[in-house]
């Protein structure tokens, strides 16, 4: 340890702490990774790998005219002269730039395999070619004019620019994605036309809103953005948010009826093929049972048919299940992480961003103007000289042919540079023609004309204002909103948050007669059949009906057992129903030998009476009572030796109970009498001497009290004045109205 210690430090190693040591080091490789490496510059947009991939193709002039060239030479020369990282990381980046469903603007014109979207990788840099798209042109624009800093490379053999000058706003228009220590960053793209229309609103007015034009992100896969306009700006003021981005789905009609729902684009950075994948899985583990089938009909355009189970099956809750269940809405983040122009990383509001990235145009504009003057200067400098020797062809002519070293002769005589001399010694033959003065002179008229509205705009900052909103202006031209690259892909329409489906909304609605027996048998027939047929009510020798009613698969059916628990059970959960069904008691963890006291369909905004044998009881709400396991809830708990007696819905216009014991005495109260709540022993409805509570009913007071005669006839009795037997809650009673039935219910 000690030699390796000498040989880096070439005097001697030395002690230091080892916390201070390693945290020296480790914030060197931050600095590096975060300003080198993850995040990009807010005034090119561009990390360190992108721009000297798009540099090297520069240099090997690959422009948009040109032929391709293999990735291969392309990724060779990046890592040889500019950076020294694995072939594979860089080529990984210029597949990206070319990837059309990644990048809004794509900077790398491919030929060949770059992957697709759902999610195949590219094929390897030897099989593949490229050349510069014109966004990347634009992007480089001005790198020969000095409009940026260039500096050496790693190895200093050659040089790099520093960043790249061109009017294209790349940062927000491409936007990107990157992982530093500590840090991150996280842009989706832009469209262009809307960025640059911001910036024209900036120039003119520093604090002008720039929503007013940016709408919101502009994927290159299209979709929906589905936030609330408060939402957009939030995100965009504090540089941090996300957006909701849904599938763009349609629905589709077919004849006889039926249809099916088109998925035409999908959400930014989602593969297509694990998107299906996942879909099938829903249907699979039938956690999406109302739809029925996915189909990937894709060609160069994405196609993915939804099948509903069937045509009964509503559109809108099966749009709002799959993009709650699958990746068809995702949430794009937005973390505005960049460098400044001081190298220095923070998060940027929208409107910070776009200003910086103005500032560095306004700088670029300047350098580009004060080279142009430079290049002026100097070919007004020999354009000078040329036309002195015009003037005096003959002398200059006869200094050349008669003296040794004429350059001194002719800059002493004529009052001429260095410079100028030697580009006269250096001009041809067939220049010295009459027509090349004129056109000399004409050259020097337009340059001074040229230097001086150059020199204008150098020192007007309006001129610089005007001239930039007329570059910007010229830019909108090829990627404005009516042209095929500038046209937006993404629509921005607002949406409520993707709502909880019900579960009954995820099953087929089909009706069901239910049927539970006497030993704990249910089954569930399709269809409403005949409850009084024979055949219908058939049970094992020794069994015998307990309750049947008709139902619908997508009701919740209660079960109450006489210890006052009560279990919950789906309509499309029951076995069929051939055979006898199947013991309800495999399907929830009913207790011992507990009996049933009841078995109905119920909505969770109803209210139900729940009474014990000792007359206690209360109100309770439907969704109160509803139990998401098999062990079911404790709702009524009757005291030592009394058992839930009965279960019954109350109409939402009843007022009034009726309760009547196994004493044969009736009493009536008001129905809000009785305590309504959630679980417990309930009040006393009705006081028994001896016995306990045969029934109980609630109704409609003013529609009297009505029992059926015995008997095969049909007839109901009414019972119209009920005065006798009203008293307060848990009175005694009276005996009831003559011709009330003998088994004491209702």
């Amino acid at each position: 340890m000690a030699l390796d210690t000498e040989l880096l430090d070439p005097a001697g190693p030395t002690d230091v702490p080892f916390d201070s040591a390693l945290s020296e080091r480790y914030l060197v490789y931050a600095m590096s990774t975060i300003t080198a490496r993850s995040l990009p510059d807010v005034r090119d947009g561009l990390k360190p790998v992108h721009r000297r991939l798009l540099w090297a193709m520069r240099l090997l002039k690959l422009d948009p005219a040109s032929g391709y060239k293999k990735c291969a030479r392309v990724v060779g020369d990046v890592i040889g002269k500019y950076h020294p990282h694995g072939d594979q990381s860089v080529y990984d980046a210029m597949v990206r730039l070319a990837q059309t469903f990644a990048l809004r603007y794509p900077l790398v014109d491919g030929q060949g395999n770059f992957g697709n979207i759902d999610g195949d990788n590219a094929a390897a840099y030897r099989y593949t070619e490229a050349r510069l798209t014109q966004v990347a042109i634009d992007l480089m624009d001005g790198l020969d004019e000095s409009a940026v800093d260039f500096r050496q490379t790693y190895n200093g053999e050659d040089e790099e620019p520093e960043l790249f000058p061109g009017l294209f706003p790349n940062l927000l228009a491409n936007g990107a994605a990157g992982i530093a220590v500590g840090m991150a960053t996280s842009i989706p793209p832009h469209n262009a036309a809307e960025l640059i229309a911001a910036a024209v609103a900036l120039i003119d007015n520093p604090q002008a809103n720039v929503l007013d034009h940016v709408r919101g992100p502009d994927f290159p896969t299209g979709g929906v953005v589905v936030d609330s306009p408060a939402a957009i700006a939030e995100s965009y003021a504090t540089g941090r948010g996300s957006f909701r981005v849904r599938a763009k789905i349609e629905k589709v009609s077919e004849k006889g009826g039926g249809w099916h729902l088109i998925v035409s684009e999908i959400p930014y950075g989602v593969q297509k093929g694990k998107l299906i994948e996942a879909i099938a899985e829903l249907i699979n583990d039938k956690k999406l049972p109302i739809l029925g089938d996915v189909r990937d009909e894709s060609a160069d355009d994405v196609r993915i048919v939804l099948e509903p189970r069937s045509r009964t099956v509503d559109a809108d809750t099966l749009m709002e299940s799959v993009y709650r269940l699958s990746d068809l809405e995702v949430r794009v983040p937005l973390n505005l992480n960049v460098l400044d122009a001081r190298h220095t990383p923070r998060v940027m509001s929208l409107h910070e961003a776009l200003s910086q990235w103005l500032e560095h145009q306004f700088i670029v504009l300047r350098r580009k103007s004060e080279h142009r003057l430079s290049k002026i200067a100097d070919r007004l400098e020999l354009v000078g000289g040329y036309i002195i020797a015009f003037l005096n062809l003959d002398r200059v002519i006869e200094i050349i042919r008669t003296e040794d070293e004429p350059k001194p002769v002719m800059i002493a005589e004529f009052a001429l540079n260095d410079r100028q001399a030697e580009a006269i010694l250096n001009m041809r033959l067939r220049s010295l023609r009459r027509l090349e003065e004129m056109e000399l002179r004409r050259e020097q008229d337009a340059l001074e004309k040229e230097k001086g509205e150059l020199e204008l705009l150098l020192s007007s900052d309006a001129r610089q204002r005007t001239r930039m909103k007329r570059d910007l202006g010229k830019l909108l031209v090829r990627y404005g909103q009516d042209t095929p690259l500038g046209a937006r892909r993404t629509q921005v329409r607002e949406a409520g948050p993707t709502r909880e489906i019900p579960l009954e909304a995820m099953i087929e609605r089909e009706p069901i007669t239910v049927i539970l027996s006497q030993r704990g048998w249910i089954r569930a027939m399709r269809g409403h059949v005949d409850l009084a047929s024979a055949e219908t009510l058939k049970f094992k020798e020794g069994d015998g009906p307990l309750f049947s009613f008709h139902a619908q698969t997508t009701d919740k059916l209660l079960l109450a057992a006489d210890n006052g628990r009560f279990y919950t059970l789906g309509g499309d959960k029951l076995p069929g129903g051939r055979g006898f069904g199947e013991p309800v008691r495999l399907i929830v963890d009913l207790e011992g030998e507990r009996g049933v006291v009841a078995l109905l369909p119920v909505s969770t905004a109803a209210r139900l009476l729940v009474a014990a044998s000792d007359g206690r009881g209360f109100i309770v709400a439907a969704q109160d009572v509803v139990a998401e396991t098999r062990k079911g809830k404790q709702v009524m708990s009757p005291r030592p030796g009394a058992v839930l007696k009965l279960v019954r819905p109350i109409a939402p216009d009843h007022d009034a109970v009726a309760a009547i014991g196994d004493n044969r005495k009736m009493l009536v109260f008001p129905l809000t009498e009785v305590a309504e709540m959630a679980r417990g022993q309930g009040v006393q409805l009705q006081r028994f001497r001896d016995g306990g509570l045969s029934d109980a009913i609630t109704f409609r007071m003013e529609e009297g009290l009505s029992w059926a005669m015995g008997g095969d006839t049909g007839r109901t009795r009414t019972e119209s004045d009920l005065s006798p037997w009203r008293a307060a809650r848990g009175a005694a009673g009276r005996m009831p109205p003559t011709g009330f039935p003998r088994d004491n219910k209702f």
